[in-house]
């Protein structure tokens, strides 16, 4: 079984993927961790990349054929990537789709903390990334990356726990498979 986590920026979708395939026992995989080291072969930061990557759409497509391989060919995995739950939709691969969203001021604080600006600094990389990656999605894929429709569980994560988020998803899909 594949389990995807998606979600916008800040969400607590690798917090929660990573506590989620532990406990499951299952392998962890983050797409968002290929993108910046990639980001960091390129010699760019993970925003000049995103601009790059809008020019040139090989990027997303080379990293979205990996990510469906590995969803195709693997057992037990857990993938934290804003667009995972949609591959696997749009590929007809099953997966167990999770949406973990935050409201915009948790977000904030969390990527500032991450990446040690400040929280209006972090406002505008979110903003900034959020367009550049649905403008590609929707381009590439013809994906509304905010259409939450085709998720099992959609999650708001502002005033919970990650281990309380893993809770609630484990609890999900037990009921799915009842």
């Amino acid at each position: 079984m594949e389990l995807t986590v998606s979600g916008p920026i800040g969400s607590g979708k690798s917090t929660v993927a990573k506590l989620l395939a532990s406990r499951l026992d299952f392998h962890y995989m983050s797409t968002g961790d290929i993108f910046r080291n990639n980001a960091r072969k390129h010699g760019m930061s993970v925003e000049a990349f995103n601009e790059y990557a809008e020019k040139h759409l090989e990027v997303d497509v080379d990293q979205d054929n990996y990510l469906i391989e590995k969803m195709k060919t693997s057992d037990g995995l857990v993938i934290d990537s804003r667009l995972a739950g949609w591959l696997s939709y749009k590929n007809r691969i099953s997966a167990f789709r999770v949406y973990i969203t935050a409201d915009d001021e948790t977000r904030a604080e969390r990527i500032s903390r991450r990446e040690k600006v400040t929280p209006e600094q972090a406002s505008v990389l979110i903003s900034r990334r959020e367009e550049s990656e649905a403008k590609r999605y929707r381009s590439l894929y013809e994906i509304d990356i905010s259409d939450t429709t085709i998720y099992d569980l959609v999650l708001d994560t502002t005033n919970m726990k990650p281990e309380d988020a893993v809770t609630a998803i484990i609890e999900r899909m037990k009921e799915l498979n009842a």
